[in-house]
């Protein structure tokens, strides 16, 4: 009995039957596809509402042994085909008649029924054939398992106008290719006649090679949906999927509006919303992650001021060129995501949660696959996602008023996990809720929902997570770790959205309820033990430690113990529950700093710095804000060394201010944004610095946009290009130097006029 790893559950109708199909990998290597004909799609609707289907053909209706939440016996509705299920649904809620996980995936609902989420083992007779073991109708069970996927990374370089394709690269396992079309016999390359000719040999190859997944920058809504046109236009029927049938394409809803992609057998992956979602950057170009991760990036300098054009050049005079800049382009994506350790990462959280490795990043589909197999061990069933449903205000963290100033000794406590381990205290739980009506003795949360104190399911499946990350850490596995607590972190955010079939403010409100008073009692019970606390928010305080000469780390340990103990008893006492809450010893400043809110006297919040064993930490102030130039970041980190070494500040800011007077440091006075609205004539009520120059800029504008401001207005700042020579300096003295210099030196009770060289005003008398 093999196990494998479930790579990409699907289905495909064969003769008016649905027959799920699970592409993998076998632990032993081997590629397999698991077929079952007999699983068919199904639904609840409530007992007293089956009449109203039982007249359709080919449905079948029986006894489903579960309830509704509302506390109805439910039936289950078996249709032929998943194509059948949306006209059964829109049919009852045209009756007004509501139904149960009508919506859930036929692949997703196999595998729920089946209790497995990636990991497999498979109990059948197995056939080998096109590269495939095949498993016929097998029966199926969970596994542990630890794949070897196979990955391949693609990368395409076309003429100027991106619409023919001119050479295609292949690196990854078993592949270090470049495929050029057109060329003759060129070193480091295979020949092709045509683009025709290109596109078979790529298809060929992919095949051959067998990757699981395929990965590229942006290759999704570039390279593979490149290929599927104009395989289409040169009528070139090869395949590149493991068993015949065509890549399509579908744009999520969403924010990011991102492309998923999908290929019979392999799994699509684009490795720009990957790095995106993990790193922060100034942008998300493949030079500047390159660059940024590696230390290196493409082969072609960023000072060409027009790529295409050059790029157009190198196919025609220097095609080894051309073909080691392809090449070295589809190295650098796996590269990126080998050293930031991403699909593995990914492959962590496809084994938690049963997700596919281009879905990971779908916490409420994550939820369903793990909460929904538990509601139905306790006989329930949930309610299908209501799309008509609006979202509802969903209280956020608790931040504290801060105390602005410089101070010294300055310990940071947060709770582990802070809204998991709500749950698992107070739980907190769709079903909970549900019981709590008829449940003894009710946990009531701060808003006023109740929950009961037996029955509930996440805290079932956050203590399982919470093992797991314990013998994770214990191990020294980092992504299994990182894996688990973004998991346990996203089911607060599931239950907040209006997406998910179990939202409910009430639920979410709870969480974020006993969040905010959770933060309150922590400051009360650190101020019982004589301390102050000058800053909070959602999870963390800032506990200005005594000043007694004792060493800091040692006195905020002994502090975090008593505080610990007294919430513990706190919950304790007010709730009746034991108390999961784990608050932990973040770090000790030697040195911290409290702006005021900009023109005001009261302290700014998320916005602070600090220095711990010798480095500067900085958060929310401009010199980390992408969106201030780079001489925000040089002026504000320089003072706030020199303050907390106990320097005088003002001579080095009249250096700097004197510096971007003279011109010496225009290079650093550049604005970086992104056009967040995507094409420009989306900007239509107002236009920003950033779109005029963007606008200024034409065809070479990108989505991020570098200016600079000038008397003529913002003007684009182009590779190849030299700066403007009429830069505004006094803009960046007074709109960007003066207040970061008065943030700094006012608190020192230094004047920002001694710094810029100029008079002091008068005070009144």
């Amino acid at each position: 009995m093999p196990d494998g790893y479930i790579l990409q559950p699907s289905y495909r109708i064969r003769d008016g039957v649905a027959v799920v199909q699970l592409f993998g990998r076998l632990e032993d290597g081997r590629a397999f596809c698991v077929e079952d004909d007999r699983f068919r799609p199904y639904f609840f609707v409530r007992a007293e509402d089956a009449d109203a289907l039982r007249d359709t053909a080919s449905v079948r209706i029986g006894d489903a042994a579960l309830r509704s939440f509302g506390g109805h016996a439910l039936a289950r509705v078996e249709a032929a085909t998943p194509g059948d299920v949306p006209a059964l649904r829109d049919r009852l809620a045209q009756q007004g008649r509501p139904h149960f996980e009508s919506d859930v995936r036929f692949p997703y609902r196999y595998l729920i029924d089946a209790g497995v989420r990636a990991g497999v083992a498979i109990d059948g007779e197995a056939t080998e054939r096109d590269g495939l073991v095949w498993f016929r109708n097998p029966a199926l069970t969970p596994a542990a398992v630890r794949p070897q996927l196979r990955v391949l990374s693609l990368d395409l370089e076309t003429d100027p106008r991106g619409r023919e394709i001119r050479s295609a690269a292949l690196v990854g396992d078993d592949a270090d290719e470049v495929h050029l079309a057109g060329r003759g016999e060129i070193t480091g390359a295979t020949a092709h006649a045509d683009e025709r000719a290109l596109l078979r040999a790529v298809a060929e190859r992919i095949r051959a090679l067998d990757p699981d997944v395929i990965t590229g920058w942006n290759v999704i809504d570039f390279d593979l949906q490149l290929i599927a046109k104009r395989q289409r236009e040169l009528r070139v029927g090869a395949s590149l999927g493991r068993v015949p049938g065509e890549m399509r394409f579908q744009q999520e809803m969403g924010f990011t509006r991102q492309t998923r992609g999908t290929l019979p057998g392999r799994i699509l992956l684009d490795a720009l919303p990957v790095v995106r979602d993990a790193l922060r950057l100034e942008d998300y170009r493949l030079e500047t992650v390159a660059r940024h991760v590696l230390g290196r990036g493409k082969l072609l300098s960023e000072e060409v001021a027009d790529p295409a054009a050059e790029i157009d050049r190198l196919y025609r005079e220097e095609p080894e060129a051309l073909v080691a800049y392809n090449r070295e382009d589809a190295r650098l994506v796996l590269e990126i995501l080998e050293h930031e350790g991403l699909l593995a990462l990914s492959l962590e959280r496809s084994l938690l949660t049963g997700m596919p490795l281009d879905r990971v990043g779908a916490s409420i589909a994550s939820f369903d696959r793990l909460y929904l197999p538990a509601l139905r061990k306790r006989g329930y069933a949930a309610p299908s996602v209501d799309s008509s449903r609006k979202s509802a205000q969903v209280r956020g963290g608790a931040v504290l008023d801060s105390r602005p100033g410089f101070f010294e000794n300055v310990a940071v406590f947060d709770f582990k996990s802070l809204y998991p381990s709500l749950i698992r205290t107070f739980q907190l739980d769709p079903l909970a809720h549900v019981l709590a009506d008829d449940a003894p003795n009710p946990i009531q949360a701060p808003g006023g929902a109740r929950f009961a104190r037996e029955g509930a399911l996440l805290p079932e499946i956050l203590e399982g997570f919470a093992e797991r990350r314990d013998a994770a850490k214990a191990r020294g596995d980092r992504n299994a770790d990182q894996a688990i607590k973004i998991m346990m972190n996203a089911l607060f955010g599931v239950l907040g959205a209006a997406s998910c079939r179990f939202f409910d403010p009430a639920i979410a409100n709870a969480i974020t309820g006993f969040g905010q008073e959770m933060l309150a009692r922590t400051r009360a019970a650190f101020e019982d033990e004589g301390v102050e606390v000058i800053y909070g928010d959602t999870d963390s305080v800032f506990v200005l430690l005594a000043a007694d000469g004792s060493d800091g780390s040692d006195q905020a340990a002994k502090l975090r113990e008593r505080v610990q103990t007294r919430i513990a008893a706190w919950v304790e006492e007010t709730h009746g529950v034991t108390s999961h809450l784990d608050l932990e010893l973040e770090k000790v400043y030697d040195r911290f700093f409290l702006p005021r809110v900009r023109g005001g006297t009261s302290g700014s919040k998320k916005r602070y710095a600090g220095r711990v064993d010798g480095r500067l930490a900085v958060v929310g102030l401009e010199s980390v804000r992408r969106d201030w130039p780079a001489i925000a970041g040089h002026l504000q980190r320089g003072m706030l060394e020199r303050a907390f070494d106990g320097d005088t500040v003002v001579p080095f800011v009249r250096e700097v201010v004197n510096a971007v007077r003279a011109g010496e440091r225009d290079a650093e006075l550049v604005y970086v944004k992104r056009l967040r609205k995507g094409s420009l004539d989306r900007y239509t009520q107002s236009a920003p610095p950033h779109v005029q120059a963007a606008r200024k800029a034409g065809p070479r504008a990108g989505p991020v946009i570098r200016y600079l401001v000038t008397q003529r207005g913002p003007e684009p700042v182009l590779p190849g290009q030299p700066l403007p020579d009429d830069i505004d300096r006094a803009h960046y003295v007074d709109r960007v130097l003066r207040p970061l210099a008065e943030a700094v030196l006012t608190p020192l009770g230094e004047h920002t006029e001694d710094a810029l060289g100029e008079p002091r005003q008068l005070g009144l008398l």
